[in-house]
């Protein structure tokens, strides 16, 4: 499933608990979709899908990069390995260089954006929220790139509460470019939520990745053990007598908003749609789901949205396509399957509590081609070095769902939409 908004499982055993998460004075942010993965005369767009597949093992792998950097590769879970640098075939590398020369387009379902400030006075920028990173970055002034000429910039110039920290920010994608830049600390405002002094990176190089992508930057909402930007910190033990040397990951922004007592409530959720999206920060929004959350905790060891128990039924039995009369591989490299459009399976993730089913729709990225009869499925196989056993669930499931994400007990929650 492809999104930028995503939360990993493993499938494993876990009894799962309805306990409510109440709204507060929390803020709402309309957020935007982009990106479709299915064309509008309704055919799968599989370059677009495998360049997306690229991009997420690239990101995961950055992520686990970081992990054992942070923290050590003890917290990777069984199976986890840090990939290859995933590479764009040669074929689609022609094809994406052509897109970078086309017209931006608004899409739809695979990003979900909204708008931030950043600096003093305000600088404002269009970026992705994305609960599968840690980090947030937009573009510098300083950028020479051609991408950066159709972006918003951030000028340090400009802003009186910015401060250059040391080292560098880098992540590496499949064409072989990279998104880097120096670090900084400065004022970001998010619907409201004003927080200062949070890390970021005003980025100098801005991956051609990006060409097409109408945000300008990307704010991450996973856990600090995912975050690029570190603080080091040397001392003589004068016990020991020896040097030593303590490295700490900075704060994600909504971690910084807690520590600084900006939002109310730790929790953040999302309801996505092609209609009324929107990211609450601070709670919930209790008008947009009915009945009680369903929450389940998460291994926070990993530094992702990782919550263990999930099971997955499909037309009631337990393997996926193989209970799909029709089904058949598609593409086998990237894992992609297909069923007849006119059958659609019926799938559902269950934690021992309520089984949440994907729509039919969501389950649809488009015929093969036109009048093929054959649909794509949103569930794909792919190992991207997460370990044994793991799913990574993005708006193809949360699109039926409203979640929840908590830090006050390091949960996610489900709950029926209203």
């Amino acid at each position: 499933m492809f999104c930028k908004a995503t939360l990993v499982t493993a499938a494993l055993g876990l009894i799962a608990s309805a306990t409510p998460i109440l709204n507060t004075n929390g803020v709402r942010i309309p957020i935007a979709s982009r990106a479709a993965l299915t064309s509008e005369d309704g055919i799968f767009d599989h370059d677009r899908a495998i360049l997306l597949n690229i991009h997420t093992i690239n990101k995961h792998r950055a992520n686990l990069i970081n992990l054992e950097r942070n923290v050590g590769a003890h917290s990777f879970k069984p199976g986890a390995e840090i990939k290859p640098l995933a590479r764009i075939p040669e074929r689609l590398a022609k094809l994406h260089m052509k897109r970078q020369s086309e017209s931006l387009t608004d899409e739809n379902e695979a990003e979900w954006s909204g708008s931030i400030s950043i600096g003093t006075p305000a600088q404002k920028f269009v970026i992705d929220f994305d609960t599968g990173s840690s980090d947030l970055w937009v573009p510098s002034a300083a950028c020479t790139d051609d991408v950066c000429a159709k972006k918003s910039l951030y000028d340090t110039t400009k802003s009186s509460t910015t401060s250059k920290k040391s080292g560098n920010f880098t992540i590496h994608y499949g064409d072989g470019s990279s998104v880097s830049g120096p670090v900084f600390t400065d004022t970001v405002n998010v619907a409201g939520i004003s927080i200062k002094d949070q890390y970021f990176s005003p980025v100098t190089t801005l991956s051609s990745v990006f060409s097409d992508d109408p945000i300008d930057g990307i704010l991450g909402l996973a856990y600090p053990k995912l975050s690029n930007f570190q603080q080091v910190i040397e001392f003589y033990n004068v016990s020991l007598k020896a040097d030593l040397t303590f490295v700490f990951s900075q704060n994600p922004f909504f971690n910084t908003a807690i520590e600084q007592s900006a939002v109310k409530e730790k929790v953040f959720a999302f309801k996505l749609a092609k209609e009324g999206s929107e990211l609450f920060l601070g709670g919930v929004n209790d008008k947009l789901y009915t009945g009680k959350i369903e929450t389940h905790a998460v291994d926070t060891s990993t530094g992702f949205w990782h919550i263990q128990g999930a099971s997955i039924l499909a037309n009631k039995k337990t393997e996926v396509y193989g209970a799909i009369d029709g089904a058949t591989l598609y593409d086998e490299k990237n894992g992609f399957y297909s069923y007849p459009c006119d059958t659609p399976p019926t799938i559902a993730f269950t934690w021992g509590g309520s089984e949440w089913a994907i729509s039919k729709d969501n389950v649809n990225l488009g015929q093969t081609k036109e009048g093929s009869g054959q649909c794509i499925g949103a569930l794909a196989a792919q190992d991207l070095g997460l370990g044994d056993n793991t799913w990574l669930l993005g708006d193809s499931f949360m699109k039926n769902v409203y979640t929840a994400f908590s830090f006050e007990d390091d949960t996610v929650g489900f709950a029926a939409l209203a």
